[in-house]
């Protein structure tokens, strides 16, 4: 590169080496990194890191397991990186900054990926040892520590985060309670019957759920290391609290440097994530659009690209808000929420289903009119939570009554599979990396045939990691469809003995389930007593192969009784 490009490269500096600090560093260098040299800061020891996935801290994953990038790849990329860094001031009539150090470093475009905070209610006696928050891998090796000498937590907080670090502790053998302000769990995205359910699924798995609750104070305990007690009179002793009670928006350096900001915090921006100052962007949970905060990392990623397409001049992208639908695991308990869940719309109407025996709750918010579905709420089971968000964000006319959305189907034994076989190919997939189902069903067809593969072509599943079962059970489709477009298979070797006309085969179904020995061991027995063949499919499924029609269903019965769904597949010989 001649010595007059060089002199001519924009300097970009991204204050913030989160996810989507990162994710913009990412995109940027994609996109046409020749013409800018780009610098970035962290007030962490670490570079960017997951931080969804912190609670896998706790069950084995690294530091290094949990990395979005290193310090090798930045420096292959020309990006300057600056550890423990603090910014303390944006002069903007100058276009430079200053860090705690004393660093100076001038920009020509400035992007401020600063983040959030948790929020700490300001609780007498909140201020003492062995008192957290849940945000960053210190923090986690701090609670690590004072797990060491404890034997009961409590969480504050019973929303996303606070589940999250309630099943930290458990995990680490405490004694655990979970306190909440609001009269249920997850009250932003659960309905009051949806929260008592999870609530009702969290206390079986052994951790106490405390709502209706209001610390007043924090005092030394007769039992335990502390006393917290509560507005109404109660009290719980504890030897770790950990404050999950919300995030507010990481917005004191734009205050400081006199950019605008939010009433209520957050650094507003426009359509284009500029901020009041055409040279510095904002993006992610410090930004404010529209008068709102997006919390989740997706929009946060949505931000960074639109951010990289203002800056680069490819494209005309703008933000437009986000979907805030969220699908996750919460300590083992399948949980959705989709669009308008509390049927806030102008004469919406309600349906639900409750399954007491199977433990599930789905309840579907549509039109006055019952043509489109506005938004749901799904706990114990989120199978159908692709389809029905594909509904809402296509603004899809149901062909049915919306109550065919609760029934289930007892004619179909592929029902999932097929389901999502019939999403439109612009559905979107991965919200973390905004993956449609067209881009799935593309690697798959140029031999992404495991997921591994499909997650390296597309990045699907490597965010928050709750679209991986979808991710499967497209996989299963399109291998399906190509073994049988070539008249085999990968998935079956039926046994030549036999000689009836067709047999089937059978596979559990476990999307991010936890398998126990003794799902192996029942799974063992009955291909045993009914000399079934198995395999492992590629599309790391365990297959039971040379199934006759009168075992099927004695089968399916075995499998459901140690609580395995299971799905099977007809096949001629």
């Amino acid at each position: 590169m001649s010595r007059k490009a060089l002199l001519n490269r924009q300097k970009i500096i991204v204050v913030g080496n989160g996810m989507v600090g990162h994710h913009f560093i990412d995109q940027l260098h994609k996109s046409n990194s020749n013409e800018f040299d780009i610098a970035t800061f962290s007030e962490e020891s670490q570079l960017a890191y997951n931080r969804v996935m912190l609670t896998s801290y706790f069950t084995g994953n690294s530091a290094d397991d949990l990395a979005l990038t290193t310090k090798e790849k930045y420096k292959n990329q020309g990006v300057d990186y600056y550890l423990n860094e603090e910014v303390l001031e944006i002069n903007r009539e100058d276009k430079n900054l200053i860090t705690a150090s004393g660093r100076i470093l001038t920009y020509d475009k400035l992007i401020l990926a600063t983040g959030s905070f948790p929020f700490v209610p300001p609780v007498p006696g909140k201020d003492q040892n062995h008192i957290h928050v849940y945000r960053t891998l210190n923090d986690l090796e701090a609670i690590k520590c004072s797990a060491k000498t404890s034997k009961v937590g409590v969480v504050i907080g019973g929303g996303l985060l606070g589940l999250e670090a309630a099943n930290a502790i458990k995990q680490l053998g405490l004694e655990t309670h979970v306190v909440e302000f609001a009269p249920r769990l997850m009250a932003v995205q659960l309905d009051q019957d949806g929260g008592e359910l999870l609530r009702d699924k969290i206390t079986a798995l052994g951790v106490t759920v405390h709502t209706e609750k209001n610390t007043s104070e924090i005092i030394t305990g007769d039992k335990c290391r502390y006393r917290m007690n509560f507005a109404d009179g109660s009290f719980l002793e504890t030897d770790i609290i950990i404050f999950s009670a919300g995030i507010r928006p990481q917005d004191k350096l734009a205050r400081q440097s006199g950019l605008v900001i939010g009433d209520r915090g957050g650094i507003v921006i426009n359509d284009q994530c500029l901020t009041s100052d055409n040279s510095i962007y904002a993006i992610g949970e410090c930004a404010l659009w529209d008068n709102k905060i997006f919390g989740l990392v997706a929009p946060g990623y949505a931000m960074a690209k639109v951010a990289v397409s203002h800056l680069t001049k490819i494209g005309n992208r703008e933000f437009m808000g986000a979907d805030m639908s969220t699908k996750l695991k919460l300590m083992g308990v399948d949980v959705g929420s989709i669009g308008d869940a509390h049927g806030n719309t102008p004469e919406s109407q309600s349906y639900s289903f409750i399954d007491s025996m199977l433990g599930t709750y789905k309840k579907i918010v549509v039109s006055s009119d019952g043509t489109k579905l506005l938004g749901a709420v799904l706990v114990g089971d989120t199978s159908d939570y692709s389809q029905w968000l594909s509904l809402v964000q296509n603004n899809t006319v149901l062909t049915q009554p919306p109550e065919y959305l609760l029934i289930p189907n007892q004619n179909n034994d592929n029902l999932s599979n097929s389901s999502v076989a019939a999403l439109p190919a612009s559905t979107q997939i991965c919200a973390c990396y905004d993956v449609p189902k067209l881009a799935i069903d593309d690697a798959i067809l140029k031999g992404a045939h495991d997921i591994a593969a499909i997650q390296s072509c597309t990045s699907a599943g490597t965010g928050c990691g709750g679209c991986l079962s979808l991710v499967t059970q497209l996989l299963e489709t399109e291998l399906e469809k190509q073994s049988i477009n070539k008249h085999e298979t990968d998935f079956i070797e039926v046994k030549p003995e036999q000689d009836n006309e067709h047999t089937y085969f059978i596979f559990p179904r476990m999307p991010n389930a936890d398998l126990t020995p003794e799902h192996l061991i029942s799974i063992g027995e009955i291909a045993k007593e009914y000399n079934l063949n198995t395999k492992i499919s590629t599309a790391h499924r365990i297959d039971l192969i040379g199934l006759d029609l009168d075992q099927l269903s004695i089968i399916k019965k075995r499998m459901a009784d140690v609580g395995l769904e299971t799905e099977s597949v007809l096949k001629e010989k």
